[in-house]
């Protein structure tokens, strides 16, 4: 079958692999019909997350039909229409059984101490083969394969396979409540369902970015905005909040984060040394240089300004990716402003019920932000433009070949 494989750091390749089949009976396999591209995705490719093994599937947002099921399934179906969450749990450990299946004791081959699994990823979180593929296995397939109700379109169900789930994840993290603001670091495709998801619970966002594109649509949603090549973050936020900064933090954005082009936030020389030493120390094989597939080139930069922007006594969300090789946090500053800090990898499957009734009902409409639909033989072109950050292209959703 075709896939999009791996192949080194700016290395992807669209390629034929082996269908999966049925290793333990739990495991279903689902014929995928929607696939889509993340920017944790563009992290393994740019090599500011490293760990990845050679000829591994890339993708974690999936939604497909069932095609086989192990003797032990119950509850899933051949011929289900089902979303595949990126993260995987097994549904009955201490930590399934609370809510935090990105945490499960059992799914992670390393061991239970060893943390998130998610499809395709490095070898460290499993590694699943992934789902920008014809074909999918899927482990524990009771908990980890969710039915899509008739009314979801496929279309609005890839964006609940991830992103969505941890927009929501982000705001959810916040603790907002009515009335606060929520200050949005990235207006990306996550950034974009976290500043949906804020406004669901009643926030006053302020969204930050220097896309056009990307700042429009958060505009579109509701949201002030700031773009960082024009003002200075830290002034233009305190001017949004009377001088207090925002009570809560959403830090959409991680480790691939860029430094202002222009404006009175673009570093000089020295900056510009402090930024490339950080981005040694923290991945040093990333690649810096070329047309595609650069690393970014502040990995602090969305960090720093969250703990200077949050209020006195205000949450900080930390949603946007950092490896484990990544220990650049302010914790003084943060300390002294009495800063609940609060991150991690999103539970998909603990939100499932009121995100597809939020969907159902139209309080929600993650389709706003879907900006691409590709063939999966355009998927290293759709790569490269949504690494580009091209005009438009926001989200990408990929169909797999059939």
């Amino acid at each position: 079958m075709k896939a999009v494989v791996w192949r080194g750091v700016g290395d992807i390749r669209l390629d034929n692999v082996p269908e999966p089949t049925i290793e333990k009976p739990t495991d279903a396999i689902v014929r995928l019909t929607a696939s889509a591209i993340c920017g944790t995705d563009l992290h393994f490719v740019r090599g500011t997350f490293s760990g990845m093994k050679k000829g591994q599937v890339l993708g974690h947002e999936g939604v497909g039909i069932v095609e086989a099921v192990g003797a032990e399934v119950k509850t899933i179906r051949v011929g289900q229409r089902v979303i595949i969450p990126s993260t995987v749990g097994c549904g009955h450990c201490q930590f399934c059984n609370n809510g935090f299946f990105s945490q499960c004791d059992n799914a992670n081959p390393m061991g239970k101490r060893a943390g998130t699994v998610f499809f395709g990823g490095p070898e460290a979180a499993g590694n699943l083969k992934g789902l920008q593929a014809e074909k999918a296995r899927t482990p524990w397939a009771d908990t980890n394969l969710v039915p899509v109700p008739d009314e979801i379109s496929d279309d609005q169900a890839i964006m609940l396979s991830d992103i969505l789930p941890t927009g929501w994840f982000g705001a959810d993290l916040a603790e907002i409540e009515p009335g606060d603001h929520v200050l949005v670091f990235g207006c990306g495709p996550v950034g974009q369902m976290a500043i949906a998801s804020a406004i669901v619970m009643g926030g006053k966002v302020i969204a930050v970015d220097r896309l056009p594109d990307r700042l429009d649509m958060a505009r579109r949603q509701g949201a002030q905005v700031i773009n960082f090549d024009e003002v200075d973050v830290p002034d233009a936020v305190l001017k949004l909040t009377d001088g207090d900064g925002a009570r809560r933090v959403i830090d959409a954005v991680g480790v691939d984060a860029q430094h202002a082009h222009a404006g009175p936030d673009a570093p000089g020389l020295l900056g510009k040394a402090k930024e490339a030493v950080e981005q040694y120390v923290i991945e040093p094989m990333a690649n810096k240089h070329g047309s595609h597939f650069v690393a970014g080139d502040n990995p602090s930069q969305a960090i720093d300004w969250a703990v200077e922007c949050v209020a006195k006594g205000g949450t900080i969300s930390i949603i946007g990716v950092y490896p484990p090789t990544d220990r650049m946090f302010p914790i003084g500053m943060a300390m002294n402003k009495n800063v609940t800090v609060r991150m991690g990898n999103c539970n998909h499957r603990r939100y499932y019920d009121v995100l597809l009734d939020h969907v159902r009902s139209g309080r929600l409409d993650p389709v706003k932000i879907l900006t691409q639909t590709e063939p999966m033989t355009g998927a290293i072109d759709a790569y490269k433009a949504f690494d580009e950050r091209q005009p438009g292209w926001i989200k990408v959703e990929l169909e797999p070949a059939t």
